[in-house]
């Protein structure tokens, strides 16, 4: 029995442990689908797997529920996979390690994938319960969600009886969510020239951060690693001539990144140098006392020593794309207030020989504004003499005034709470909008258990919360 086999509900925590133990991070989910179809097929239930590798679970309506309308339970098998520096874990070959401490569990070392395998649980559970009243169930499982949502965007709907769609992506129990802002994937892509160079080899890694979710967390403000490389490439260029031989940060595009690492060389002006860098991690430290405390630079030299680096004006054009591309909240909502309507992350950079590239995640509520920041730092790209290319563009999902399923959800909840839920818009982007492009006659909500720092090594998911969220879900499948 593993760690989780005495939570309850038993029958969750025990699939949410073997998910964990199949490696499923965007990109490399095919065991973890093959395992889901191997569980319909020794029930007996009707499936589909397509060629994304996509599954659709069916289940008849048990005696009694015959006649009401069908209900999809939705969610995604991808998760991010994101590891502390020192961790030996290989994400894509191992099992997750998960613990448990309180009210929460965690994996060790690693995001934990609660987004969104508590959802994959939540439904392998009620597919194999035979004393669960439901009506037809639909149980859609997507892949890679969580970098652009091709799943969803190859699903075929055409087969799906339920017109009732259930989402279990959220992270916040209590708060209904009813409409997410549309995003995409904007890689941008600057070609180098390089040069040999002498000096004193200088490694800055800036630290500390907390990071978080690009969508769910964008509006704390916290610093994001990518951007602050690009004022530190600024800060120790305006001392002296340098030349830069090494640029890597962050691990997903929607994830805010925590770390970023600059290599340089540098010859002479060491003292000035080594008292810059310090006078900026002050700066960070006095700008970020309250959103990112932890935040600092760990700096290395290593003394006379020739390397391959940017030369000149493939220096100054990577600095000026790192220091000038947006990032952060754009614009707020007018309409509903405290949500973020406009927003980009910096959240991948990578030096290889012959160019510098930078993974941009652009989200909004609203599709010109989307539209017009995707043209504005593709024209600053482009501006410095780079390539743009745009990937995983997701439509939004508009809030409905009229939702019976909607209200079906609420009053369920009043009963079992006696209090109602808070319906809500986020920024972050959840499939519905893709759903609803495919089926229109869909009616959508979207909920879950608390979870935090998903997306980051500090995942958390509570227990508590999610045995509540697991007993409402039915609670929904059994109400007419």
């Amino acid at each position: 029995m593993g760690v989780l086999g005495e939570l309850e509900p038993k029958p969750v925590f025990r699939f949410f442990e073997e998910i964990c133990g199949i490696p499923h991070g965007s990109g490399n989910v095919e065991k973890l689908s093959d395992y889901l179809v191997a569980f319909a097929r020794e029930r007996g239930l009707a499936c589909r797997q397509d060629e994304m590798k996509n599954v659709i679970i069916s289940k008849e309506a048990t005696s009694g529920y015959e006649e009401q309308e069908g209900i999809i339970l939705q969610g995604h098998m991808d998760m991010v996979a994101v590891k502390k520096p020192d961790s030996d874990i290989d994400m894509r070959a191992d099992a997750l390690r998960t613990a448990v401490e309180g009210d929460y569990i965690y994996a060790e070392d690693t995001s934990l994938g609660g987004d969104d395998g508590i959802a994959i649980a939540y439904a392998l559970a009620i597919l194999d319960a035979d004393d669960l009243p439901h009506p037809h169930l639909d149980v859609v499982v997507t892949v890679d969600e969580e970098v652009g949502m091709d799943g969803a965007k190859a699903l075929d709907l055409s087969d799906v009886k339920g017109t009732r769609l259930l989402n279990l992506d959220s992270e916040d129990e209590g708060y209904f969510l009813a409409g997410c802002a549309g995003g995409a994937s904007v890689k941008h892509v600057l070609p180098v020239m390089r040069e040999e160079k002498e000096g004193t080899l200088y490694t800055c890694r800036i630290c500390g951060l907390l990071g978080g979710h690009s969508g769910g967390e964008i509006h704390r403000e916290r610093g994001n690693a990518n951007s602050l490389a690009g004022r530190l490439l600024e800060t120790v260029s305006s001392v002296t001539d340098i030349g830069i031989c090494g640029l890597f940060g962050g691990l997903a595009d929607n994830a805010i990144p925590r770390e970023a690492t600059v290599r340089f060389i540098a010859s002479g002006k060491e003292e000035e140098l080594d008292e810059a860098v310090k006078a900026f991690e002050k700066t960070l430290q006095a700008e970020l006392s309250t959103k990112d405390p932890g935040v600092r630079i760990e700096m290395t030299k290593e003394s006379a020593v020739s390397m391959s680096c940017l030369d000149k004006q493939s220096g100054e054009r990577a600095e000026k794309l790192l220091l000038l591309m947006p990032n952060g909240v754009q614009a707020m909502s007018a309409d509903m207030h405290g949500l973020v309507q406009t927003s980009l992350n910096n959240g991948m950079m990578t030096l290889s020989e012959k160019e510098l590239t930078v993974i941009t995640s652009v989200r909004s509520s609203v599709a010109s504004e989307k539209e017009a920041l995707i043209r504005k730092i593709s024209a600053l790209t482009e501006l410095l003499g780079g390539l743009v290319s745009v990937t995983g563009d997701y439509p939004g999902w508009t809030y409905k005034k009229e939702s019976p399923f909607r209200e079906l959800c609420v009053r369920v909840y009043e009963e079992m709470y006696g209090k109602a839920p808070k319906i809500q818009a986020i920024h972050a982007g959840v499939e519905c909008g893709i759903l609803l492009e495919k089926r229109p006659d869909l009616d959508c909500i979207s909920l879950g258990p608390d979870m935090k720092n998903i997306h980051t090594t500090e995942e958390r998911l509570c227990i508590s919360s999610a045995k509540r969220v697991y007993e409402y879900v039915c609670r929904v499948l059994a109400a007419k």
